[in-house]
């Protein structure tokens, strides 16, 4: 069933599965990250490994495959001794580079809140307990 009201209401029913899927694509923390790095243009991928903390190679490079699979990400191999390949954002990616720029600092900007919302004793409680 469509939904008649909100922002969901101009997606017709048979793409909103498909909008799940790149919602949950270009919404996943890694993706965001590798995003908001290929904004300042083409990086290598040892760069982007250091550039992101904390990410491991198996999911930077899970990360790159998706969003060049989607086109976000472009890979451009070069033919060197030793081989340079590197990454950039593809022109549909760059029209995402302002949204994760603007996510990413919303985060940064509400860490301490956040961090003592999740906290408090009642945080984990379900909806109802609380009342």
């Amino acid at each position: 069933m469509a939904a008649s009201v909100g922002p969901c209401a101009s997606i017709p029913v048979e793409h909103m599965d498909f909008v799940r899927q790149v919602l949950d694509r270009v919404g996943d923390k890694w993706s965001m990250l590798v995003i908001a790095v290929l904004e300042s243009g083409p990086v290598r991928y040892t760069d982007l490994q250091r550039q992101i903390p904390g990410i491991s190679q198996r999911m930077l490079t899970r990360a790159l495959r998706q969003l060049a699979e989607d086109g976000l990400v472009s890979r451009t191999a070069y033919a060197e001794v030793p081989p340079r390949v590197e990454y950039a954002l593809a022109p549909l990616g760059g029209e995402l580079r302002d949204i994760v720029r603007q996510l990413i600092r919303w985060a940064a900007d509400h860490h301490d809140e956040i961090r003592a919302n999740r906290s408090r004793p009642d945080a984990t409680a379900p909806s109802e307990a609380r009342r």
